[in-house]
């Protein structure tokens, strides 16, 4: 996991990142809100931790900027500014959490770690990208993958994960299926569903510990992690 420090005070950003590194994360520090703008905007990151007060570009409007490019990243914020106030005007800007400082390093591993697997578990659509947990389709160039792996689809196998991808969490119905992805009636006496649906378990499930399909008996089938 890699994870953006954007913190003025030296002595506080080192401080962070030796203790998130302790934790196994990689991270890169930047000094002003410019530099952590450029940073943000041409890598990929897993979280940003920013500052509030920041010479050259301030955190709050540098959290607007990023939230306008990249409206699923998750965004903290660190700062000296404790009051209600402040803090509305920070998840105003778009911050996903709030520290106020001085804090102890325990309690922001806890709003990372829990920021980080709400993430996961959040269906985006940025552009042409669909990705649910470690599973993700690109909508231009056909390619599907999960936890990075490439895995083949057929035209009608990425139709149906399409739709599932873009109705996550929520059970689906054969009839509902049968006529938002392959504009027909749904024939009560034909399996062909199911049997697709069994196509994209061997494909998206069977090597991966985690399952995302599953079926509820008699109403259809969700796109799900396990523990939810």
């Amino acid at each position: 996991m890699k994870i953006l420090v954007i913190e003025d005070d030296q002595r506080v950003a080192e401080l962070i990142q030796r203790g998130l590194e302790e934790q196994g994360f990689i991270v890169t520090l930047a000094y002003d809100g410019l530099s952590g703008k450029k940073l943000a905007f041409n890598n990929d990151y897993d979280l940003v931790i920013t500052d509030i007060i920041l010479p050259k570009l301030d955190g709050l409007d540098l959290c607007k900027e990023i939230r306008r490019t990249k409206p699923e990243l998750p965004i903290i914020m660190l700062t000296a500014l404790g009051t209600t106030d402040d803090k509305v005007e920070g998840f105003d800007a778009g911050a996903d959490d709030y520290l106020t400082k001085p804090f102890e390093m325990r309690e922001l591993l806890v709003r990372i770690k829990a920021l980080l697997k709400r993430s996961s578990n959040t269906i985006y659509n940025i552009g042409f990208i669909l990705k649910y947990s470690d599973l993700e389709m690109n909508l231009q160039t056909k390619d599907v993958k999960r936890n990075n792996l490439d895995i083949s689809l057929t035209p009608k196998e990425f139709k149906l994960l399409e739709y599932m991808l873009q109705n996550t969490e929520r059970v689906l119905s054969r009839t509902e299926i049968a006529e938002k992805v392959w504009d027909t009636n749904f024939d009560t006496g034909t399996n062909f569903i199911d049997v697709y649906i069994n196509y994209l378990r061997k494909k998206i499930d069977k090597n991966f510990d985690k399952k995302l399909i599953h079926t509820k008996s008699g109403m259809g089938f969700i796109l799900k992690t396990d523990e939810n």
